[in-house]
């Protein structure tokens, strides 16, 4: 397994380097402590993907290894998502496999993005198997939602644009599904003294189990956030950065994820994934309490939701 180092997200951040938006912060109003987010829900097709697809994409064509039959990755949608804009961008086709309960709002718009949609099984790792004997069939380059230390990377340039607008920045809170945007921050956090705060549904917790089990292992998946945090094995990656001095990690229930996203709605007009709410639920249920002047700055990672469920 490749190591991610900060210089592999140094190397990614110059890679994408005005083809991603870069993330705005803006002050959150929750008690405890100097609470910011991180609104990456802006960012090209609506959440954080976009950076670790790009920086994938970006690199293989570098180095002149994209196939004639494309790219293919399976994900719960925003990671497809991603793939599919990155390879739309250059020039490149896109298979895309999904879980049939992926929400319709995230196929249409893989459609959107001229990917070719296949729903495969009724959970993520099912739509990878299928997606794994497409790449040996077809052909095509296989990507991966999170566990590929360029995805990783590409993740891991979000904290640097964040400490760039908040210098003296203490703790980055993110919410964990197999961990690819947890081991990319947590990676560039740990090289400037910042501490990185792991924050998993109750009912989706691969990370949690990996830290117990001292190996990565398959787990249960059952969480209103499983659409997006609903990886049933977390990365060798996100494991190892678990381990590192400076990083905490939180489980939060689904009955604080709902409420944490209702109070973005109702208090900020954000409308995001509850994959996104998941971290700030860790500070509004009390799961991390920020010491007196601690600042902290929470990732609102994603916006792929169906606003009506906010009504």
């Amino acid at each position: 397994m490749h190591q991610l180092t900060y210089g592999d997200i140094k190397a990614a951040g110059d890679r994408i380097a005005g083809r991603v938006r870069p993330v705005a912060v803006a002050p959150l109003d929750v008690a405890g402590g100097e609470v910011w987010a991180a609104l990456e829900l802006l960012q090209h097709t609506g959440s954080f993907k976009a950076r670790g697809a790009q920086n994938f994409v970006r690199a293989h064509r570098e180095a002149g290894t994209l196939p004639d039959a494309g790219v293919t990755i399976a994900s719960g949608g925003n990671a497809g998502l991603a793939c599919a804009w990155a390879a739309q961008e250059q020039g490149v086709r896109a298979t895309v496999f999904l879980p049939a309960n992926a929400p319709a709002v995230k196929v249409a718009r893989l459609r959107g993005y001229g990917a070719e949609v296949r729903l495969a099984g009724r959970e993520y790792a099912e739509a990878l198997a299928a997606c794994e004997e497409f790449a040996a069939s077809s052909g095509a380059l296989a990507s991966h939602a999170y566990d590929h230390p360029l995805v990783a990377a590409g993740a891991g340039t979000l904290l640097d644009e964040i400490r760039r607008q908040l210098p003296s920045l203490d703790t980055v809170v993110v919410s964990v599904g197999g961990g690819g945007l947890f081991a990319g921050v947590a990676t560039a956090a740990r090289e400037h003294g910042v501490r990185t705060v792991a924050v998993e549904p109750e009912g989706s917790q691969a990370l949690h189990a990996a830290v117990a089990a001292g190996r990565p292992v398959d787990v249960p998946v059952d969480s209103v956030a499983a659409d997006a945090l609903g990886a049933r094995r977390a990365s060798a990656a996100a494991l190892w950065a678990a381990r590192q001095d400076g990083v905490r990690t939180a489980l939060v229930a689904d009955s604080e994820i709902v409420r944490a996203r209702r109070l973005l709605w109702e208090g900020h007009r954000l409308a995001v994934e509850h994959a996104a709410s998941t971290a700030l639920a860790a500070l509004t249920g009390g799961a991390y309490r920020p010491a007196e002047g601690e600042r902290v700055c929470v990732v609102l990672c994603g916006a792929n939701t169906d606003p009506g469920t906010l009504a």
